[in-house]
């Protein structure tokens, strides 16, 4: 069906927060506990396409108890957030690239492909009502989560032909309250996260509740992640619960998993990209857990940390197993770790030139 533009409807929440309200959630937001007053809202259906956009006060969806998504899991999502830059403006990193990310998910799980054009419009319409809920302290954000799934109400094993595309938005706190600090990481052995030909490469639910049982391992170890390995052999890094890792070499060589099950995570391209800038060597490609191990024995590899949207980079200052433990808990942040994320951070916060037009603005 040939794309039509989409016509918003906007109704505002008549209970939304009062200035005083929202100025107290800001000041201690943490993340993920509050919302916005508002949320997008776009249907998509087998014979219509995409249609009904709206922005529609915050609250419940109303669901069958036949919809597909409770049945068999039919559903995706994206994560990125809102900068308030020093001007008052706001702008989000890299949407085009979550975009095209979701369309990737859509077609792994046999959804409809939002067009890239229509998720950047779903953020600026939703900015244009909640935009005072983008916080401006240091290291605060709005994240955003859209989500899809399939809402037609059958029990029959197939692609749902009516679904809803959904943005709703919570202010993030700064990750690091303290300070930046190396966590410790926990491997997982006995459990993986997904195997060849699986979901891992798309951004669904189901990869994400299949972490939580080796989470709860990870804690109980008295670690914050949990690292999986391949399925096939057990050898080979693909990626934490929610993050990618990444490795450094003495040399300055920065090396990354690659694999058709893991997440494709724009933080990471980003952070490398930006090595790459600086003159750093950078490979992605199957890395052994020996060469983790290995290396850091011999002063090969001498750094490594995690990325994600949320935490951007996180330091790890120790792996730890059933059988052994790779670095030290009294680990430092690596140098170039340190370096790379504030790189970032400036750029998504507009201290910094943005040399590869990453930034978009939402409230233009």
């Amino acid at each position: 069906m040939a794309r039509k533009d989409l016509a918003w409807a906007v109704t505002p929440n008549e209970s939304a927060k009062t200035e005083a309200e929202r100025a107290a959630v800001l000041a201690d937001p943490g993340f993920g506990n509050h919302f916005t007053d508002h949320m997008v809202d776009i249907c998509w259906s087998e014979r219509g396409g995409w249609h009904r956009p709206r922005v529609q006060p915050y609250g419940p969806i109303q669901l069958d108890p036949a919809a597909a998504v409770l049945h068999y899991a039919q559903e995706i999502f994206e994560g990125l957030k809102a900068y308030r830059h020093a001007d008052g403006s706001i702008w989000s990193f890299r949407p085009d690239a979550n975009g095209r990310r979701l369309q990737r998910s859509a077609e792994r799980l046999a959804l409809p492909e939002l067009p890239v054009e229509y998720f950047i419009e779903s953020l600026e319409q939703l900015i244009a009502v909640d935009g005072d809920w983008v916080p401006s302290a240091p290291e605060t954000s709005l994240y955003l989560r859209p989500f899809m799934f399939a809402k037609e109400a059958f029990l029959g094993v197939r692609a749902a032909k009516k679904v809803n595309y959904y943005v709703i938005a919570s202010p993030a706190g700064a990750y690091f309250t303290g300070g930046v600090a190396p966590v410790s990481i926990w491997l997982s052995t006995e459990y993986n996260r997904a195997g060849k030909g699986g979901t891992g490469a798309a951004k669904t639910g189901g990869n994400y509740a299949s972490s939580l049982l080796p989470q709860q391992e990870a804690a109980a170890h008295g670690c914050a992640q949990v690292l999986f390995l391949d399925a096939l052999e057990g050898r080979y890094l693909e990626e934490l619960g929610g993050m990618n890792v990444v490795l450094v070499k003495a040399d300055g060589t920065l090396v990354t998993p690659d694999s058709d099950s893991i997440l494709e995570g724009i933080t990471r391209d980003s952070i490398l990209q930006l090595a790459e800038d600086r003159g750093h060597r950078v490979e992605k490609r199957p890395v052994s857990i020996d060469e983790w191990r290995d290396g850091v024995e011999s002063g090969e590899i001498v750094e490594a940390f995690a990325c994600g949207t949320a935490a951007v980079v996180t330091p790890i200052g120790q792996l730890k197993s059933a059988g052994f433990t790779i670095g030290s808990e009294d680990a430092v942040a690596g140098e170039l770790t340190m370096s790379l994320r504030q790189e970032l951070t400036d750029i998504q916060y507009g201290r910094r030139e943005d040399p590869h037009g990453w930034m978009r603005r939402l409230d233009a």
